[in-house]
């Protein structure tokens, strides 16, 4: 059912300016009966101007009439023939003015780490053109020297989910095509809920990589551990003391 515009302000002027009950206002502004008490009470929507639904053709006086007269008659909003057939808008999704400028960042994060999807699909997700698009993916973009690839979920320009269904649509047709995909390319293409199960992989350190069987001396480490300590100053590999050392300890009183 269709409801009218500014609910809560049609349901103070009704509330104000009629005796219809608290039930058949909610019915027809889709809100709650315990609502409609509170805005009565003055408890809800405190400050609120009243929107008269009649002059703002939603609602006939004689639907107003009948449903004071019958407390079971259901408000029927007025039909708007300039309203018939219209459909939702397609285009470009909607970004706020405060988001725009990241908006050529999150472009380059897509294009750089998920290539598999398509202009029209990241146009989708972050509501922008072909054109720039396309301009990023060629580096012709005015901008591109101060860009820096930042993840459009983050940005809050789509939400993580849509992300994983594009993600999830490019890897199903790639595999229709018959593409072979690169181990990279495999990484991305998981999604979030599934990545989040995977077990880490444990990693050697970039500093160390390459020095796990380093060893000072020629000997195997296998013969050094099953080696027994002789003595302690072996040890503690303590110099020997010489000619100098027998001096000086003549010399001490």
């Amino acid at each position: 059912m269709a409801k009218p515009l500014m609910a809560k302000a049609t349901a103070v002027w009704l509330v104000d300016n009629t005796t219809i009950s608290f039930k058949q206002i909610a019915d027809f502004v889709g809100m709650h009966e315990l609502e409609v008490q509170g805005i009565a009470d003055g408890d809800v929507a405190a400050g609120v101007k009243g929107f008269d639904p009649i002059a703002n053709n939603q609602l006939t006086q004689d639907e107003i009439d009948a449903a004071q007269n019958n407390p079971l008659h259901k408000l029927k909003l007025k039909f708007n023939p300039s309203a018939a057939g219209e459909e939702k808008r397609r285009g470009p999704r909607y970004t706020p003015l405060s988001k725009r400028q990241d908006r050529p960042n999150s472009i380059l994060w897509l294009v750089k780490f998920h290539p598999e999807l398509s202009d029209g699909q990241i146009a989708k997700l972050v509501g922008t053109t072909k054109p720039t698009i396309q301009s990023i993916r060629e580096r012709t973009h005015w901008n591109i020297t101060n860009m820096q690839p930042i993840d459009p979920v983050a940005l809050g320009l789509c939400k993580q989910s849509e992300l994983d269904t594009a993600v999830q649509k490019a890897a199903a047709k790639k595999a229709a095509e018959g593409g072979v995909m690169s181990d990279d390319e495999r990484r991305k293409l998981v999604s979030t809920e599934q990545s989040l199960e995977m077990d880490a992989a444990p990693k050697i350190p970039t500093a160390i990589e390459g020095l796990e069987t380093f060893s000072l001396s020629d000997e195997p480490a296998e013969e050094k551990d099953e080696e027994a300590i002789i003595d302690a100053e072996s040890f503690f590999n303590l110099p020997k003391g010489g000619a100098d050392d027998e001096e000086e300890d003549d010399l001490r009183p």
